[in-house]
């Protein structure tokens, strides 16, 4: 109740700001007319624009209005055809997404990774702590491709490669979440890759699994088992969460959803290095050409444009 008393504050807040400026405005070219100034009229249009930027900062953050936009996120990156390309790009993705967290003074926290045979990761699981986390990343969840002569070709030929990105609220302190003993199955193995001798040594890492409904999550990152326990289990309540309002969605809706491979077809955005260089997100038709600055974390503009898309059909 006081996340959501402060919420409402700030939008009360908001909003009379952005009356009060506005009313400001009106007077100033009220004096404008009256008195034939030049600078009341200017004074009056620079109020004018920055009144039309806190409502359209208002109409954003409508979109972050869900109920679960206000949580933390667990991002799980893995890398689909391609091969080695993919596994480089999963790693690619990760640095992407890490570098955008940083922006806005998120938390990153690394809870799975595991290795790629000769580069890159085959698939990487972290957590995002910060206010709208999920409402925020949930726009990136789908799959992501890539095109770019590849350095693990000796020939420099051009190649495809594909990752997914699932978004998950992380709501383990936020939502009661029940998960009975006898539904999971829990294993203990050596972690792999850098760690350390006691990493790869004991029978640190975790995997469980929830058997209604198929889930698996493993944690290998903590050199403690049962931390790695504790981490894994956040991320398995989370997903559970998830599968179940995704179930209610499609009961209430009378459809399934259609789940799409990490390959041709089912992208939603695309990174072309060459033969151009271009970065088009094929949901709203969005297309940035500085893809240095994407792959380094400005990905604002492809979240804000998916978010106000998704609203816009919401309400209509």
């Amino acid at each position: 109740m006081l996340k959501e008393q402060t919420a409402s504050r700030s939008l009360v807040q908001c909003w009379d700001r952005a009356k009060a400026a506005l009313e400001d405005c009106a007077a100033l070219l009220e004096l404008a007319q009256e008195e034939g100034g030049a600078g009341s009229a200017a004074e009056a249009c620079a109020m004018a624009a920055k009144v039309e930027q806190q409502v359209e900062e208002m109409e954003f953050s409508r979109m972050l209005s869900g109920p679960n936009d206000s949580y933390g996120a667990l991002v799980n990156i893995n890398s689909g055809a391609g091969g080695t390309d993919s596994q480089d790009w999963a790693e690619m993705l990760l640095r992407m997404y890490i570098r955008w967290s940083e922006r806005r003074d998120f938390k990153v926290q690394m809870l799975d990774r595991q290795p790629g045979e000769e580069a890159g990761i085959k698939s990487v699981t972290i957590s995002v702590e910060g206010e709208f986390a999920f409402g925020y990343l949930r726009a990136e969840g789908g799959v992501h491709r890539l095109v770019r002569i590849s350095p693990f070709d000796a020939n420099a030929r051009r190649h495809t490669a594909f990752a997914s990105v699932s978004v998950f609220p992380d709501v383990e302190d936020e939502v009661d979440v029940e998960v009975k003993e006898d539904e999971i199955k829990i294993d203990v193995f050596r972690a792999g890759g850098a760690g350390g001798q006691h990493v790869n040594k004991t029978e640190s890492a975790v995997r469980i699994t929830h058997l209604p409904t198929g889930i698996v999550v493993q944690c290998q990152n903590e050199r403690s088992q049962h931390k790695n326990k504790s981490q894994a289990m956040r991320v398995l309540k989370a997903r559970i969460y998830e599968h179940e309002m995704k179930k209610r969605e499609e009961e209430m809706e009378g459809i399934r959803a259609q789940r799409k491979a990490i390959e041709w077809g089912s992208q939603i955005r695309s990174y072309v290095l060459a033969p151009y260089r271009l970065v088009t997100d094929h949901r709203t038709d969005l297309k940035v050409g500085n893809v240095d600055a994407v792959l380094d974390g400005d990905l604002d503009r492809f979240i804000q444009a998916f978010l106000l898309a998704t609203g816009e059909e919401g309400a209509s």
